[in-house]
């Protein structure tokens, strides 16, 4: 049976022997508006068993949670960089744009635990549905904003998305993979965060420099959003790997086991010696000669080549030693951020970004594969976790650093020299969390040495 059918060409690549039947009671995955395909065999009498007999396209869906991801790192950059002129555009003080951003961390871990709970109800391709819905929603709200509530509720909502996003692709990914190739493609997945970063922070940069309006630089993150809607659409879904996994009953009896405790602990560590020093370190080290844009292009930079080459690595060294070797490197790289200054900074950032590369990833293969029952809900609620530690831990950096910043002024310092001694007097305390990790991946690597990590992840 053959339809009429017209299909642009640059997306000819997309459909490669794959053939999807549209009905009047069949809603498209994303494209309500595609109502013609081309079907070369029989249609089935029964459409939902057709769809549930499709071999999984791994390559389509692995690509498309990394657009995914694109999506949520541009939200992160873009914004980021167009901050100055939604203050001028708007009128808005430095308080009212930090809580703009507070808004970003907040609807990510609500979402992504919501998204961890429901996930084998719901199950991975509705959770996409909304990622797009509410990122498409945000992006649109952000262009069209009339003011500070409109911008406050736009980044929630793209909150929402990114934390939907995690929530869905990474027990997908763990279900499509297993062994050291689980941890492998994790790794490559959580690349594209920081090397969306770094394509999102050029793309600003280039646009701000070109006299480009913030409204344009916020179109440009529908890009990835369209592309990864598009791949997924009319995709299988992989299915829980594990007997006994969907069960949320499971899920919280394997959250309450000894060893996701333990991970449940570190992960507060983990996101804050990442997340901690980048935020701050910026602000320091301009004060010291060194460039803001720079440090971050090489600290995302090398965390996305680094992730990107993570199977060997891991298969090397295995997850509690790259856990630990991680921790040993952040707290070099932070040492040398609170001390030296100029050029020397960059060296500082390479070191940190070789320290913090694996954290993320490997701390939810880690829980993927050692507490395999946790299920969905288990690499959830240490995703949302680690932006929860996150939030929590910022005010008490401020705090460090007002307190520093008033000890200096008293001493005589001003100007750049108050702002850089504040800083760094403030980064040698942030190497509490690093310190704090490497006696805990040190009792992680002894207790689970001779555990083989299941070869296959449930979720």
């Amino acid at each position: 049976m053959t339809y009429p059918f017209k299909y642009p060409p640059f997306l000819n690549f997309l459909r490669k022997g794959e053939f999807f039947f549209i009905t009047g009671k069949l809603i498209p995955f994303f494209l309500p508006n595609l109502t013609v395909l081309k079907v070369t065999q029989k249609q089935p009498n029964n459409l939902k068993h057709y769809f549930m007999t499709q071999t999984i396209n791994r390559s389509a869906l692995f690509n498309a949670s990394c657009l995914a991801l694109i999506t949520t790192a541009f939200s992160f950059s873009i914004r980021a960089g167009i901050l100055p002129q939604l203050g001028e555009s708007f009128g808005l003080n430095a308080e009212q744009l930090g809580f703009i951003n507070s808004m970003w961390f907040l609807g990510f871990p609500i979402s992504m635990i919501l998204g961890g709970l429901f996930y084998h109800i719901v199950g991975p391709a509705n959770i996409m549905r909304i990622a797009f819905l509410t990122h498409t929603f945000g992006i649109l709200l952000t262009i069209f904003a009339d003011g500070y509530t409109t911008l406050l509720i736009s980044t929630l909502f793209i909150g929402f998305g990114n934390g939907c996003t995690e929530a869905a692709c990474n027990p997908m990914i763990a279900d499509m993979y297993s062994g050291t190739t689980l941890n492998k493609m994790l790794n490559r997945f959580h690349m594209w965060f920081p090397g969306g970063i770094v394509l999102g922070s050029l793309v600003s940069k280039f646009m701000t420099d070109g006299g480009f309006a913030w409204q344009t630089q916020v179109w440009v993150m529908m890009v990835p959003t369209l592309a990864y809607a598009v791949l997924f659409f009319g995709k299988t879904f992989p299915k829980p790997s594990i007997e006994g996994v969907t069960s949320v009953g499971s899920n919280l009896k394997a959250m309450f086991s000894p060893v996701f405790i333990f991970l449940f602990i570190a992960m507060a560590f983990t996101a804050i010696s990442e997340f901690g020093p980048q935020q701050w370190a910026n602000i320091v080290l301009s004060s010291s000669g060194a460039s803001g844009m720079l440090i971050l292009a090489l600290t995302t930079g090398v965390m996305a080549v680094g992730r990107f080459f993570a199977g060997p690595v891991v298969k090397a060294l295995g997850q509690t030693g790259v856990l630990l070797g991680g921790s040993i490197f952040t707290a070099i790289g932070i040492f040398l951020f609170s001390t030296v200054s100029g050029n020397m900074s960059y060296v500082a950032a390479l070191i940190f970004a070789l320290g913090v590369c694996y954290f993320w990833p490997v701390m939810v293969g880690a829980v993927a594969q050692r507490v395999p029952l946790s299920g969905a809900l288990g690499m959830s609620i240490i995703g949302g976790l680690g932006m929860f530690s996150t939030a929590i831990f910022q005010p008490i950096i401020g705090s460090w650093i007002d307190a520093s910043r008033a000890t200096q002024s008293a001493a005589g310092l001003a100007g750049d020299a108050l702002e850089l001694a504040a800083g760094q007097d403030t980064l040698e305390k942030m190497l509490l969390f690093p310190g704090i990790l490497i006696v805990l991946f040190v009792i992680f690597f002894f207790w689970q040495r001779g555990v083989q990590p299941a070869a296959t992840a449930g979720h």
